[in-house]
């Protein structure tokens, strides 16, 4: 291993989840060994990772098909019984104690002995999506902070071909709220080929749903949000052209056929009326059910109407790159709604149950560091 020994503490600070249930499980430790790199990994120093409902869901095993109500039944206390054999992105069993945090930003400290040592220094952004423990076969990925530790600690390993180095002027704080949630909303654009239409985006207020439209908007979109009422101004603000109320009929709001692409975070109940507002032939994609993942459907509507509906996980090399560049062309800003030292885990996840925020919350390694912002 090459590294700037001087620099890197033989033990961190970490969050360890220890099983799956309630905020509980959330461990703060401060004399956790600091992990080694292998030889095509790197070791970064986190500055900051982001939160997301996937740290939540994996916290309380709700991707367990055992589970079909919303994230928020379960999200502070879990849940009565999952099954823990299905309960993760990748469908097997997760492995604790695990160290959560699937957005990482931070600067490369030292390299396994396969990786040049001129990229020490770097600062980098992770692929949250990994593609090379499973040799990128398509379709497979491991999920940071789910099948391998994350960012939620002052050190992680990570594939250094999946470390990209960003020059931006943009804080750790912004570039850490892109990884899963950026990534996320290009992939469904990218699946669902967007482009100068009318697009319907579902929890857009949210991580994702603001990403969703601030990219879609990029692409020359035509961009309807759904929103509680109390953050549409800010919603517009970052680029929506329409808001529709959450919870408001959208055939009476929009009327039948008038939507060229839907991008679905939320299902739900209301989850039918989606694609009775898509026209014929239109494209529907769903990357997210916090609202609840079981609906029922109507095939012949989509036989008839010659939908075509996109489950999106599994993100394409071109997703995370096109990301980078447009980081670095400003293309977008993240929206950071508040940040929080790693020990208070346990609070930043409670107020982001609450979803009073717009945008993103923050992790940053260290009560002391200049990312933290009083709230």
């Amino acid at each position: 291993m090459n590294s700037r020994s001087d620099v890197i503490s033989g033990t961190m600070s970490t969050v360890l989840l220890t099983g799956h249930g309630g905020l509980e499980c959330l461990e703060y430790r401060t004399d956790v060994p600091t992990p080694s790199p292998k030889p095509e990994e790197v070791l970064i120093r986190v500055g900051a990772a982001g939160i997301n409902n996937t740290d939540i869901n994996t916290r309380i095993g709700w991707y367990s098909k055992a589970i079909s109500s919303a994230t928020n039944d379960g999200g502070a206390a879990g849940f009565d019984s999952i099954d823990e054999a299905d309960a993760s992105w990748s469908g097997t069993t997760l492995r604790f104690p695990r160290i959560q945090g699937a957005d990482v930003c931070g600067r490369i400290v030292a390299v396994g002995s396969a990786v040049s040592p001129e990229r020490i220094g770097e600062r980098v952004l992770v692929r949250n999506m990994l593609r090379s423990y499973v040799d990128y076969r398509p379709y497979e990925c491991w999920t940071l902070g789910s099948e391998c530790d994350g960012g939620f600690a002052e050190y992680v390993t990570t594939p250094a071909r999946e470390s990209y180095a960003v020059e931006s002027d943009w804080s750790d704080v912004e570039l850490a709220a892109v990884p899963c949630a950026y990534s996320t909303a290009e992939n469904m654009l990218h699946r669902a080929s967007v482009g100068a239409e009318r697009v319907l985006i579902t929890g857009a207020s949210g991580g994702v749903g603001l990403a969703a439209v601030q990219l879609a908007k990029r692409r020359g979109a035509r961009v309807i949000a759904v929103s509680s009422a109390d953050k549409e101004a800010e919603v517009r603000a970052h680029g929506a052209d329409e808001v529709v109320a959450r919870g408001a009929d959208l055939l009476e709001v929009l009327g039948a056929a008038t939507v060229d692409v839907v991008l679905d975070l939320v299902v739900g109940p209301q989850w039918p009326t989606l694609l009775d507002v898509l026209r014929r032939g239109g494209r529907y994609a769903v990357a997210g059910a916090v609202g609840g993942p079981i609906s029922e459907i109507d095939l012949r509507t989509v036989y008839l109407k010659d939908l075509t509906l996109f489950g999106c996980t599994f993100q394409d090399d071109v997703v995370f790159e096109n990301l980078i560049g447009y980081i670095e062309r400003d293309e977008f800003r993240p929206v950071v709604s508040a940040t929080y030292p790693l020990s208070e885990i346990g609070r930043a996840q409670q107020d982001f149950l609450e979803r009073k925020h717009i945008g993103k919350l923050v992790l940053v390694p260290s009560a002391t560091s200049s990312a933290v912002k009083e709230r």
